[in-house]
């Protein structure tokens, strides 16, 4: 009985996946973004791949660890603001920011991403580490911590080191998890309405432990990212949205193909 509730949830977490990937296609199509309302105005968001996402936002254009091809940003606006949450090259490009980058683009990362910015991009940049907060216009951003637990893993992704992040505009309230595992400072966010989850092994984390913190930090909203790993292997998407409970809502964004 049990086996069999499981194999609907995941048919039926399949097929609603299918259905919202495809409407996210249409849209990000159109130019119009996966949409997310807030007090003053809609946030659009659209996956880029793996790490990479941007945010349109009534302050601005975000960009989120732009990687790879310049041809994948074409049809979006230049950026206002990037943020980059760590130095790994599935986040941090220093040719493809030198390319997205526009004469009032401003830059945020963590202090080990500034200390290998050229003197340029420095001028446009400012660092903040974990527990740091800074603003842009009237966005709020705080860094927030991003690292492995696991004993063996630690040296993917130290504790300190690299930042996670939490936005705040308009009342709505964004959080980028960054390359990490199932964390405490994780599990204790509260008011999280749109949330960016990372899951990849050796990495990261599986979905086991991503929707297991999902679960109790209750965002709203919840798009599965980073799931694929350095050899190919992926942690299942939509096994992960057949995990994580009401109210969450899912959404199966195209980050690869």
């Amino acid at each position: 009985m049990e086996h069999t509730r499981r194999h609907f949830l995941v048919s039926t977490a399949a097929i609603i996946g299918s259905i919202t990937t495809l409407d996210f296609s249409a849209r990000a199509a159109s130019g119009s973004g996966d949409m997310f309302k807030t007090a003053a105005a809609n946030i659009a968001v659209h996956p880029i791949n793996h790490a990479s996402f941007v945010m349109k936002t009534r302050v601005g254009t975000i960009y989120v660890d732009p990687v790879g091809d310049l041809a994948r940003y074409a049809q979006l606006p230049r950026p206002d603001l990037i943020l980059i949450t760590h130095h790994h090259g599935d986040h941090f490009k220093p040719d493809t920011l030198s390319g997205l980058m526009g004469d009032k683009t401003k830059l945020i990362t963590n202090p080990v991403v500034f200390d290998k910015l050229s003197s340029d991009m420095k001028n446009s940049a400012s660092q903040i580490a974990n527990g740091g907060d800074t603003t842009f216009g009237d966005l709020k951003i705080n860094a927030i911590p991003a690292y492995n637990t696991t004993s063996g893993r630690e040296k993917f992704h130290p504790k300190g080191r690299d930042n996670g992040y939490v936005l705040n505009l308009d009342g709505f309230s964004t959080y980028i998890s960054g390359d990490t595992e199932d964390i405490a400072e994780m599990r204790a966010l509260q008011n999280i309405d749109l949330a960016f989850v990372c899951m990849n092994l050796p990495f990261t984390m599986d979905i086991n432990a991503a929707a297991s913190a999902v679960n109790e930090f209750k965002p709203r909203f919840v798009y599965p990212y980073h799931y694929r790993g350095r050899d190919g292997g992926t942690q299942d998407p939509q096994k992960f949205a057949a995990l994580v409970g009401k109210p969450a809502d899912v959404r199966l964004g195209r980050w690869y193909g």
